[in-house]
Order: C-alpha cells, then sequence, then structure tokens
C-alpha cells in the first residue's frame, strides 16, 4: 500500500501518468487505505478537505469496472475553481467533464443509517456542477482499485453560484445537457444517478457514518454524474444546464506557445 501511495504521488507531483497500482493492491478496503495515505499526505502539506464526491454512480460503469456499488474521494479547497474560470493547462491529468448535482451540508449527518429526512433536514442547498475527473493512471487503464486508490479519479470541480432549497427542485426528474462551445456532448436526468442523487449522498453519508469520519456541516458532496463523461481538450469550454439548478461554465486553458 505504501508502493501504491508512492506511485501515485509521484504522478500527482510530476504531472506525468503512472502505470496502473493493482499489481501491488487488489481488494477495496487496500485501495481505500491508500487514498487514505494521500489524504493524510496531503493534508500534512496544507491542504483543506472541503467535502466528498460520489463515483460510479451508473449501472454501466459498475458493470465495465464488476462493481455494484458507488466509490468515493475526497474534496480539497485547491481543487474548487469559480463558475466561468479557466482551468491551466496540465492542472488535471487525462482531464474529463461530466455534469453533476451538489449538494451543501448545514447540518452533520453521525448516523450510520440515514432517512432521506435526516438529508434535507441537513442540507442547505444544491448547486449545478461541473467535476473535471483526472487520472494518474496512465490511459485511464483502471480498474476499481485503481480509481479508489486515485482518490476516486478527481480532478477539480466547479459550482455554480446560485443556492437552490431542495423544496425548489426535483432532482430525480430535472434534465441535464452538457455542452462544448454551443455543441451538445452529454445529455441525461437525475434518475441516473442511482435513481436520485440522495440516493447516492445517502449512500455518502451511511458509509463515512460506519468509518468514523461522517460528513459534517460545510460539506460540499458532488452526488455523481447526469449523463457520460465528456474528454477535455485545451481550449475547450463546457457549459452544463441542469433544470431547476440553473448553468455552470468552465473553460480549459491553451498551452502558450
Amino acid at each position: 500500500m505504501d508502493a501504491a501511495a508512492g506511485r501515485l504521488l509521484g504522478a500527482h507531483a510530476s504531472g506525468v501518468p503512472c502505470e496502473p497500482v493493482r499489481d501491488l493492491i487488489t481488494t477495496a478496503d487496500e485501495a481505500y487505505a491508500v487514498q487514505d495515505r494521500l489524504t493524510a499526505r496531503w493534508l500534512r502539506d496544507g491542504r483543506r478537505l472541503t467535502g466528498r464526491k460520489i463515483g460510479l454512480t451508473s449501472a454501466a460503469v459498475q458493470d465495465q469496472l464488476g462493481v455494484a456499488s458507488p466509490d468515493f474521494g475526497m474534496l480539497f479547497a485547491d481543487m474548487a475553481v469559480p463558475d466561468g474560470a479557466e482551468i491551466p493547462p496540465g492542472a488535471v491529468l487525462q482531464p474529463r467533464a461530466e455534469a453533476e448535482v451538489a449538494l451543501v451540508l448545514d447540518g452533520d449527518l453521525p448516523h450510520e443509517r440515514h432517512t432521506v429526512a435526516d438529508l434535507i433536514r441537513a442540507t442547505a442547498f444544491a448547486l449545478p456542477a461541473i467535476e473535471i475527473v483526472g487520472s494518474r493512471v496512465r490511459d485511464w487503464d483502471i480498474t476499481l482499485a485503481d480509481t479508489v486508490a486515485d482518490n476516486a479519479s478527481s480532478g477539480m470541480y466547479v459550482l455554480g453560484a446560485r443556492p437552490v432549497p431542495l423544496a425548489d427542485v426535483d432532482l430525480r426528474l430535472c434534465g441535464m445537457v452538457l455542452e462544448r462551445r454551443g455543441e451538445q456532448l452529454s445529455t441525461g436526468n437525475g434518475a441516473a444517478c442511482l435513481g436520485h442523487p440522495l440516493n447516492a449522498a445517502l449512500w455518502l453519508a451511511d458509509t463515512l457514518a460506519r468509518l468514523g469520519r461522517p460528513l459534517r456541516a460545510g460539506d460540499t458532496v458532488l452526488t455523481g454524474a447526469l449523463g457520460p463523461v465528456v474528454p477535455a481538450a485545451p481550449g475547450d469550454v463546457f457549459e452544463a444546464r441542469i433544470d431547476g439548478l440553473g448553468d455552470v461554465r468552465v473553460a480549459f486553458g491553451k498551452e502558450e506557445s
């Protein structure tokens, strides 16, 4: 596990993707132990934890990786990009974009089993989001062990700027369109995320509470993709629109010539 963590940290520091780590670890527990090592290192380096992201909420992706449940990773303050801002070239290795619903909490979720009412009560508001996933593993050649160890293939994330109370939006039926300079690339809706984005958030809240690291007031939760992920290249500009939540935008900077 130390060797797997070192391999991923090396790729993170150098900007050069590494070989998969599944030759060093095999189980989900081992992969999360690697993720914990990376998190501890980054916290020592001064990064600030701001929430969690949920991955593998799509049935198709779960089938591809041979798993039956989502996974999670950490969100840090330096991963957050302002709405409409530009991501510097090389900031995310092998970037891809996906549109999601973000929840921002104003209450703790400490129980091993929560109800939907618990979650709604603890949620301050929802926001539209674009997650920029990335992989330190060469060519996205990943299994479950690889992506979990690699902080659930995290990169950066962009949140919209208009908070919406849950009472004002139907997250299950909300439609999503992700465009690149006006070209429609991905569509979906809230039901594509484990049937409802709140289902994904409930899974995360219960899982983290059982691990002794519950979600707390102030945390941001990226609940998972509402449609297919799309590759991102320098010069791309993405805009996601989610019914009831509004829009969010991000650009990718070009390399200087």
